[in-house]
């Protein structure tokens, strides 16, 4: 993965879908962020991360709920 690319991603994709995000870490091997808002946007930036960006491929996605 490269990070800044997912980042990237990771900040417009929740800006799009009016999500409050917090990249907690960002590295080659992994991604920790977390996202706050509505349910059904929360689950469309899941949807939007396992398709990702062409550089930074998602294998699992691990959801905890608050």
């Amino acid at each position: 993965m490269v990070p800044a690319s997912f980042r990237e991603f990771a900040l417009h994709r929740a800006g799009r879908l009016d999500l409050e995000i917090e990249v907690e870490a960002c590295e080659v091997v992994s991604a920790r962020v977390s996202v706050r808002g509505q349910e059904d946007l929360v689950d469309a930036f899941e949807m939007a991360c396992s398709l990702g960006p062409y550089d930074c491929i998602i294998l699992d996605i691990e959801r905890v709920t608050a």
